[in-house]
């Protein structure tokens, strides 16, 4: 089996999660993000560059049931950093 190229950001902190439940709260800095495979509740924060295209991805992803390659800040922290469609 072929392995994809890696993406530029693969690391300790990707993993591969299936988005439960996305939700925004008035006047938050952030949006909260669910995922199956975790307890954690995830933050993509508005200040995050490229929020609108991550956000637009995670709600694609959402709807759709397939997981996505989520970039963490660092292997324990519950920041999204970058989302990537999984291969």
């Amino acid at each position: 089996m072929e392995r994809a190229e890696p993406h530029q950001h693969e690391g300790p902190a990707d993993r591969d999660l299936t988005v439960a439940r996305i939700r925004t709260r008035d006047g938050a800095d952030h949006v909260e993000v669910l995922f199956l495979e975790s307890a954690r509740i995830y933050r993509l924060p508005n200040d995050c560059p490229g929020f609108d295209q991550l956000l637009r991805s995670l709600r694609d992803a959402e709807a759709s049931r397939q997981p996505v390659r989520v970039a963490l800040a660092s292997p324990y922290s519950e920041i999204i950093r970058d989302v990537v469609a999984s291969s």
